[in-house]
């Protein structure tokens, strides 16, 4: 009597269930809601931001007959692009960076490139509202009245001259991996630039430092601001459009490549 053995019947593995990863463009939505929501709960911080430049555009009504109306509020818009790019931003990534966040966000779906772009976003809305706010208190304190076309060039200039400070801000943040040690040199260059800056391109300083400064982040920004809200463009405006870009490429690239997700304590 012969005996059949037959071979074990093939068990067919379970199929492993496919993982849908998120898209980039709704990955970024969340991030940006997400840091708006941020910004909004931090808008005590955003209405000092506001009130520097504001406080100075009131108290700079008399200078008005003598340096001009663009002069005045290009040099108030430049203040308020410095807090921005330097309180603001900068102790914002300084501050996520020591809490541990970022290392959160990476081991997450989320590209790097949406992490950062949401938050610089969140930036550049911040310099339209600080600008369009201090367009209307230029108008409604101190009576200055410039032509349409002059506030829509200053708007778009003042988007490109924020990008000088913001680069400027990731480089602090990208050469100092301390937040408290952050928070004290965004607070210094801070008041240098005002210092210099500000106080520079009146001529209070001398003329070398006048000359300093006019070439400067300060003073090329304060310049093709100036240039705009008059509805000039002249071969310096030019010089100064390009020194802008200039430094915003230079800071961009040193910010980005000395940059660390996580804070070294």
């Amino acid at each position: 009597m012969s005996t059949t053995i037959t071979a074990p019947a093939k068990t067919t593995p379970a199929s492993t269930p496919a993982v849908t990863l998120p898209k980039p463009a709704t990955v970024f939505k969340n991030l940006l809601r997400a840091d708006l929501t941020t910004q909004w709960r931090n808008r005590r911080a955003t209405f000092l931001v506001l009130l520097i430049p504001a406080v100075i555009l009131i108290s700079w009504k008399g200078l008005i007959p003598k340096f001009g109306s663009a002069f005045v509020l290009a040099n108030c818009i430049t203040v308020g692009l410095n807090a921005i790019g330097l309180m603001g931003y900068t102790n914002s990534i300084a501050r996520d960076r020591d809490k541990g966040v970022f290392q959160r966000l990476r081991i997450t779906p989320a590209p790097r490139w949406t992490i950062m772009v949401s938050r610089l976003t969140v930036q550049l809305l911040m310099i339209a509202i600080v600008t369009t706010i201090l367009f209307i208190v230029g108008y409604q304190v101190d009576h200055i009245v410039m032509q349409p076309s002059g506030y829509a060039l200053a708007f778009c200039v003042a988007v490109a001259g924020g990008a000088v400070y913001l680069s400027l801000g990731q480089v602090i943040v990208g050469l100092i991996h301390n937040a408290e040690t952050v928070n004290v040199v965004t607070r210094l260059v801070y008041f240098i630039f005002i210092m210099v800056g500000m106080f520079g391109s009146l001529g209070m300083l001398g003329d070398a430092i006048n000359k300093v400064s006019n070439w400067s982040p300060y003073g090329t920004v304060e310049r093709i601001l100036a240039d705009a809200l008059n509805n000039v463009w002249t071969s310096t405006t030019t010089m100064a459009l390009l020194a802008t870009i200039g430094y915003t490429f230079l800071f961009t690239i040193i910010g980005i490549r000395f940059f660390r997700w996580q804070s070294s304590k």
